[in-house]
């Protein structure tokens, strides 16, 4: 009775890996394109794995697969047990030196980690870090797809496979130049909308609590530039052409130069709640757990 159930539920890592990239790219020959294989050996693996496991897991839509029921409950194990056979590779093959991966959103990644990932690094020498900056979106995913152990966002988006844990508090702040009209002023709402705006791309925290504050505070505004940088939007407010709302860690040094200044306004600005996200089905490594505990004793 045990082998024969040993039998029926055998699988290899190697067709999970298979799965899960086509799961995530959507047909086999992206798939065999991304691990370097034969589509006919995708194809096969696929299918040797759905015979073992006595179900389909796609839909075939004309050349595209797209995961059923089965496929979606499936997915999340078998990505964390890939996630679970690296560390082990990892493991063995780096004398217990883990790598710490870390998907951060720009004003986080830019801001407030390079130092906390500093202070980690300098405690685990031995162990590589790596950062990966995107937008908020963009780090949900890669939580979520196990390419990144830990992740911190600044907006609301969340995914049913994360955890999120609040970490700090982020002041949200307008700001121009010393040469701008609106410099030096207590605006009100109609100087607000009738002013340029440089705001961040559709997919960040940042752009996400704006928006909402704008609606609810401002109304239509003029935006005159959409950018997928932060830097490259205190360069354009440096200028003088537009404004923006920022968070206040990433102006530290330009309030402290002089070449960017708050604009004071009598509307209540928005204060945001960065967080930590991780997988559900993740088993942090001792480091990772250790950065986690350090993140949320806050900044030193």
């Amino acid at each position: 009775m045990n082998n024969k159930i040993d039998q029926q539920t055998r699988f290899t890592l190697h067709e999970l890996a298979i799965f899960v990239a086509v799961a995530r790219l959507g047909t086999t020959r992206a798939a065999a394109d991304y691990i370097a294989r034969s589509q006919a050996a995708v194809s096969a693996a696929l299918a040797a794995l759905e015979a073992t496991l006595g179900a389909e897991l796609f839909d075939r839509q004309g050349r595209r697969l797209v995961l059923n029921e089965n496929g979606r409950k499936l997915l999340p194990k078998a990505a964390s047990l890939l996630d679970q056979a690296g560390q082990l590779q990892r493991l063995l093959s780096a004398g217990n030196a883990m790598p710490l991966r870390v998907a951060a959103s720009l004003t986080i990644g830019e801001y407030l980690l390079p130092k906390l990932l500093a202070q980690w690094q300098a405690a685990n020498p031995l162990s590589l870090v790596q950062l990966t900056v995107g937008n908020t979106n963009a780090v949900i995913e890669a939580v979520v797809s196990f390419d990144a152990d830990i992740g911190f966002i600044e907006g609301p988006q969340t995914h049913p496979d994360l955890i999120v844990r609040p970490w700090l508090s982020d002041r949200m702040v307008i700001v121009a130049a010393p040469t701008h009209p609106l410099a030096g002023l207590t605006v009100n709402q109609r100087q607000l909308s009738e002013a340029k705006w440089a705001i961040r791309e559709p997919g960040s925290g940042t752009r996400a609590v704006a928006d909402r504050w704008l609606f609810d505070r401002v109304g239509q505004i003029n935006v005159a530039f959409e950018l997928g940088s932060t830097e490259a939007i205190k360069q354009l407010v440096a200028s003088g052409s537009c404004i923006a709302c920022l968070s206040i860690y990433a102006l530290d040094q330009a309030f402290k130069q002089g070449w960017l200044v708050e604009v004071k306004t009598r509307l209540k600005l928005p204060v945001r709640r960065l967080a930590i996200v991780l997988h559900q089905d993740k088993r942090l490594s001792k480091g990772t757990a250790d950065f986690v505990r350090q993140c949320q004793a806050g900044p030193r």
